[in-house]
Protein backbone atom coordinates (compact mmCIF):
# COMPACT_ATOMS: atom_id res chain seq x y z
CA UNK A 1 0.00 0.00 0.00
CA UNK A 2 1.23 3.75 -0.58
CA UNK A 3 0.51 7.00 0.84
CA UNK A 4 1.55 9.77 -0.56
CA UNK A 5 0.92 13.63 -0.10
CA UNK A 6 -2.02 12.66 2.22
CA UNK A 7 -3.51 14.28 5.27
CA UNK A 8 -4.38 11.12 7.84
CA UNK A 9 -5.03 9.71 11.04
CA UNK A 10 -4.62 6.20 11.33
CA UNK A 11 -5.41 4.09 13.64
CA UNK A 12 -2.94 0.88 13.19
CA UNK A 13 -4.11 -2.60 15.18
CA UNK A 14 -2.67 -5.86 15.40
CA UNK A 15 -0.96 -5.11 12.05
CA UNK A 16 2.47 -6.17 10.09
CA UNK A 17 4.10 -3.36 8.90
CA UNK A 18 7.55 -4.92 8.95
CA UNK A 19 9.87 -3.47 5.94
CA UNK A 20 7.81 -0.22 5.75
CA UNK A 21 9.45 3.02 5.02
CA UNK A 22 8.45 6.32 6.05
CA UNK A 23 9.92 9.54 4.29
CA UNK A 24 9.11 12.76 5.02
CA UNK A 25 6.31 12.07 7.34
CA UNK A 26 4.99 13.94 10.17
CA UNK A 27 4.50 11.26 13.19
CA UNK A 28 4.33 13.94 15.76
CA UNK A 29 2.06 13.04 18.42
CA UNK A 30 1.78 9.77 17.49
CA UNK A 31 1.22 7.26 20.34
CA UNK A 32 3.35 3.71 19.95
CA UNK A 33 2.18 0.93 22.30
CA UNK A 34 3.41 -2.68 22.28
CA UNK A 35 5.24 -2.16 18.70
CA UNK A 36 8.50 -3.78 17.90
CA UNK A 37 10.80 -2.14 16.02
CA UNK A 38 13.64 -4.87 16.18
CA UNK A 39 16.66 -3.87 13.94
CA UNK A 40 14.78 -0.41 12.61
CA UNK A 41 16.80 2.63 11.55
CA UNK A 42 15.91 6.22 12.22
CA UNK A 43 18.09 8.79 10.00
CA UNK A 44 17.37 12.53 10.09
CA UNK A 45 14.29 12.38 12.47
CA UNK A 46 13.65 14.80 15.27
CA UNK A 47 12.68 13.05 18.57
CA UNK A 48 12.16 16.65 20.67
CA UNK A 49 10.31 16.06 23.98
CA UNK A 50 9.80 12.44 22.93
CA UNK A 51 9.50 10.43 26.34
CA UNK A 52 10.73 6.32 26.34
CA UNK A 53 9.03 4.31 29.14
CA UNK A 54 9.57 0.72 29.61
CA UNK A 55 12.00 0.35 26.30
CA UNK A 56 14.35 -2.49 24.99
CA UNK A 57 17.43 -0.37 24.40
CA UNK A 58 19.36 -3.72 23.86
CA UNK A 59 22.35 -3.27 21.54
CA UNK A 60 20.92 0.24 20.47
CA UNK A 61 23.66 2.25 18.69
CA UNK A 62 23.33 6.34 18.85
CA UNK A 63 25.74 8.25 16.85
CA UNK A 64 26.09 11.77 15.62
CA UNK A 65 23.25 12.65 17.66
CA UNK A 66 22.56 16.16 19.60
CA UNK A 67 21.77 14.91 22.88
CA UNK A 68 21.08 18.22 24.80
CA UNK A 69 18.90 18.06 27.40
CA UNK A 70 18.47 13.96 27.27
CA UNK A 71 17.93 12.35 30.20
CA UNK A 72 18.10 8.77 31.26
CA UNK A 73 16.55 7.91 34.65
CA UNK A 74 16.76 11.82 35.01
CA UNK A 75 20.92 12.16 34.83
CA UNK A 76 22.09 14.46 31.76
CA UNK A 77 23.07 12.36 29.48
CA UNK A 78 25.92 14.86 28.74
CA UNK A 79 26.92 15.11 31.88
CA UNK A 80 27.56 11.33 31.81
CA UNK A 81 29.24 11.46 29.20
CA UNK A 82 31.93 14.23 30.27
CA UNK A 83 32.41 12.09 33.25
CA UNK A 84 33.25 9.09 31.43
CA UNK A 85 35.59 11.05 28.75
CA UNK A 86 37.24 12.92 31.98
CA UNK A 87 38.12 9.42 33.37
Amino acid sequence: MEIKRSVAKLDVDDADLSSSTFHNANLSGAVFTDINLANAAFEDVNFTGTKFKNVNLTDVEITDCNLSGMTIEGISVTDLLAAYKAK
